[in-house]
């Protein structure tokens, strides 16, 4: 049986129509790219010189795709999730900082959201971008292979130390850890460390997972290379797979430094080879747990035509669903409606600290083709609906 994500009267029964306004008002402008390109830039400048336009972002941009600025100004919107039957995926969204301090207020944060989730039974995993816990230039400077200094070989071991710290709590707690995707050239340090972690805590179910990007092209190769290493180590493998959220960084980055493009040759060739890896993972389930990141609708259907093809329950918990907070309710709630299990992205953090993210999702939804054009469609839909009183 084949989903319809049409059903606006499940996607937006959680909101008011005054909240479904606010919405269009705001993917109206995102489905504008120069809007966004100049929104952005005048943004930043009113923060540099404190002008008083966080009370309109606060309500406009942080309410429709942040929880809060703190794990418990997350609560309301946890709860409202809860109601329809959609999970939390509590995120600390700050972005850019490359000092020592600020990786230890990321384990701080990090910690406080594991015990966070451990007393809510609707926080079934927590995420964690490892290079909110160490450098990502030294991470480069590792993949290529240059030796480092003393003082960075203990910033180094530092980091290490904040990761097993991460681990272990959420081992202890029973708890699920997703471990993001990060650019290529410095995501093998990711990895690697994301098998060390696999290896010392996947042992008798997947705790650890690491996240996969199938916008590149050797992605499948990647995932499928992985499994074998963890399969050999008699250990659970666990992967959130996504198409990725660095194209634009990536190309330019190749074409700077003059090496060959990492990233597919056209969005076809993406698809295909994430078709593949979720195959792949459905037929290894066994020995694996996938969770989907996608606001594609095909995508979706085709997972939800594997579960049945292979006869796997709806709940299963190996199997998640996920989308971000603010973006393609469709699919999450209406998944969810269906049995399925599903997952939000929550960010949070204070409002001038996850302003890069918040800019990131504006300009991810002009860059993916008709993804924002889709989300203000089926809110105009709704806001119809609703006046007609259908």
């Amino acid at each position: 049986m084949s989903v319809n994500f049409d059903d606006t009267k499940i996607t937006f029964r959680s909101k008011s129509l005054r909240e479904l306004q606010v919405s269009n008002v705001i993917f109206s402008i995102i489905n504008r790219p120069i809007i966004v390109f100049i929104g952005t830039s005048i943004i930043k400048w009113a923060l540099q010189f404190r002008l008083p336009i966080k009370g309109l972002i606060r309500a406009t941009l942080f309410d429709q795709f942040c929880g809060g600025e703190s794990i418990q100004g997350c609560e309301k919107k946890i709860n409202q999730l809860k109601t329809l039957n959609v999970k939390t995926i509590l995120d600390y969204s700050v972005e850019g900082q490359e000092k020592e301090q600020s990786f230890d207020q990321t384990l701080k944060e990090t910690l406080q959201a594991i015990q966070f989730a451990n007393e809510h039974d609707y926080i079934p995993f927590c995420v964690l971008k490892l290079t909110g816990l160490g450098s990502k230039s030294l991470m480069t400077k590792i993949q290529l292979g240059k030796v480092l200094t003393g003082n960075e070989q203990n910033q180094f071991n530092r980091f290490k130390e904040r990761g097993f710290e991460v681990a272990q709590a959420i081992s202890k707690l029973n708890q699920r850890l997703l471990v993001d995707a990060e650019e290529s050239w410095y995501q093998n340090v990711v990895d690697e460390f994301s098998y060390e972690l696999m290896i010392k805590y996947n042992t008798e179910r997947v705790i650890v997972y690491n996240t996969y990007q199938f916008y590149r092209r050797d992605m499948l190769d990647r995932m499928k290379a992985g499994f074998e290493k963890m399969n050999a180590s008699k250990v659970y493998f666990g992967a959130k797979i996504v198409r990725g959220a660095y194209l634009e960084q990536e190309r330019f980055r190749a074409q700077s430094l003059g090496y060959p493009d990492p990233i597919q040759p056209n969005k076809e060739a993406t698809d295909r080879d994430y078709n593949k890896g979720v195959k792949f993972a459905i037929e290894n389930l066994a020995h694996f747990s996938i969770c989907l990141g996608t606001h594609n609708e095909a995508s979706s259907k085709g997972l939800v035509e594997l579960i049945q093809q292979y006869g796997y329950d709806k709940n299963d918990a190996r199997i998640f669903f996920a989308q971000l907070l603010g973006m393609s309710d469709n699919i999450s709630f209406k998944l969810s409606d269906e049995g399925y299990n599903v997952a939000k992205y929550v960010p949070y953090g204070p409002l001038e600290q996850v302003m890069p993210y918040l800019f990131r999702r504006a300009e991810e939804n002009t860059s993916v083709q008709g993804q924002s054009s889709r989300e203000l469609m089926l809110i105009k839909k709704e806001i119809k609906r609703r006046k007609l009183k259908l």
